[in-house]
C-alpha cells in the first residue's frame, strides 16, 4: 500500500526508528535484482534513507554504475506482520561530513558504533515512494 510521504504515519515512523535488520535492493548491470541484508536510516524531513557499507561492495558497483542519476533502489524491513518499504534513486557518498554524520544516525538507531573503516561510504537514496502496513 502506498503511503503519503508527506503525511507518514507516527507510527511507520516508529517502525523505522526501531532496530531492524532491512535488505536493500539494488540493479545489478545486466538488470538483475541483488539483495542484501543492511542497516537502514531514515530521516523522514530530508526525503533520504542511508545505508553505511564499505566502497568496495557489490551494492556500491552497483549503484555506481547507473551513472550519475542514481540507481533506482529500495530498503524494506519487516517485523511479523508489519512490513515497510522506501524506494527511490541513490548516490554514492564519500565526503567525510556525510559518511560521520551516517555513522551516527546508524548508531543511535542501532545502539552500537561500527568499527572505524577508512573504506565506508554511504549509499544515499533520495526517497520518492513509501508502502507499508502495520
Amino acid at each position: 500500500m502506498a503511503l503519503d510521504l508527506h503525511n507518514l504515519d507516527p507510527a511507520y515512523l516508529t517502525f523505522w526508528r526501531e532496530r531492524h535488520v532491512c535488505t536493500l535492493t539494488t540493479p545489478r548491470p545486466d538488470g538483475s535484482p541483488h539483495v542484501v541484508p543492511v542497516g537502514v536510516t531514515y530521516d523522514p524531513e530530508a526525503g533520504i534513507a542511508r545505508v553505511i557499507t564499505n566502497k568496495s561492495s557489490r551494492k556500491v558497483a552497483n549503484v555506481q554504475a547507473a551513472g550519475p542519476s542514481g540507481a533506482r533502489v529500495a530498503v524494506c524491513q519487516m517485523d511479523g506482520k508489519r512490513w515497510a518499504t522506501l524506494e527511490g534513486r541513490a548516490i554514492v557518498r564519500t565526503e567525510p561530513d556525510t559518511v560521520a554524520d551516517a555513522v551516527t544516525r546508524y548508531a543511535e538507531r542501532y545502539h552500537r558504533t561500527p568499527t572505524p573503516n577508512p573504506d565506508r561510504v554511504v549509499i544515499e537514496i533520495t526517497v520518492s515512494r513509501a508502502m507499508g502496513r502495520g
